[in-house]
């Protein structure tokens, strides 16, 4: 597996566009059925935060890349969303479509398919408008330090995010299960952690680089969160079908996963 300085080498040449296409656009986000990845995702992530247990002032988004589709259903439960990625060029990316810059990516199907799915009626705009509103600081990160945002924020968040980041930027499981101790100091006693992220795969695709993945199975991720001092609350994993199987990577499947971190006696 390739070395920490080794992955940092390869990020320097990601596309955030080339990534986007890959991977948010049919096939794979293709909405007529829930059978499809990004529909399940989203399917997740609104039941999840439907049952409005997961709440408060702060939800960070722990390497949000190029994304924002992952904070849709969470945006209605927060004050402020702040989001985080490594990589300049995509905090670029959010920080164009907060603005509404044109010629960002269109994540209009992606809101349209979660007001849906949420099923209150709501017009897609508004929640357009309210997360734009809500997403309030786009900062650097780096889950490999203790301190990933570079000092310890205060008050600490109510509840993490993060989607497809830990598996993709960690040389090993040793690697990923520090990486995710490393951010959950960034979370509350009794703060809640949802995640997203990649099974079996071991590269993935966004331009002109090829980028290792820690291949992780479901016993990983558990102890993963487990070593990190979480509880685990569910679980849900997807099998990726062979008609995505597009050669951008090559994952096995999803998982979902929500999990606790308990109140400090």
């Amino acid at each position: 597996m390739s070395s920490l300085s080794a992955l940092r080498e390869g990020y320097e040449r990601f596309d955030p566009r080339a990534y986007l296409h890959n991977n948010y656009l049919p096939p794979r986000a293709d909405f007529s059925s829930e059978e499809f990845v990004v529909p399940w995702k989203l399917r997740c992530l609104a039941e999840t935060f439907a049952t409005g247990e997961i709440h408060g002032r702060t939800l960070i988004d722990v390497g949000s890349g190029p994304t924002i589709y992952q904070l849709l259903s969470a945006c209605d439960h927060f004050e402020e969303i702040v989001a985080t990625d490594y990589l300049a060029v995509n905090r670029e990316e959010l920080r164009r479509w907060a603005r509404g810059d044109p010629g960002t990516f269109d994540w209009s199907p992606f809101i349209q398919h979660v007001c849906k799915i949420e099923g209150r009626g709501e017009p897609w705009q508004e929640k357009e408008r309210r997360l734009r509103a809500r997403l309030r600081r786009i900062l650097p990160i780096d889950v490999h330090r203790s301190e990933p945002l570079g000092a310890p924020l205060r008050p600490r968040a109510d509840a993490l995010l993060s989607a497809f980041c830990l598996e993709a930027v960690s040389p090993d499981r040793a690697a990923f299960a520090r990486a995710l101790a490393h951010v959950s100091s960034l979370l509350r006693p009794g703060g809640h952690a949802v995640l997203l992220g990649a099974l079996g795969e071991s590269f993935y695709l966004a331009g002109a680089a090829r980028l290792p993945v820690v291949p992780l199975d479901e016993g990983d991720v558990r102890r993963a969160l487990d070593g990190a001092g979480f509880v685990l609350r569910q679980f849900r994993s997807y099998a990726m079908p062979a008609a995505l199987r597009t050669g951008v990577d090559d994952v096995d499947g999803v998982f979902f996963a929500h999990a606790q971190k308990p109140l400090e006696e």
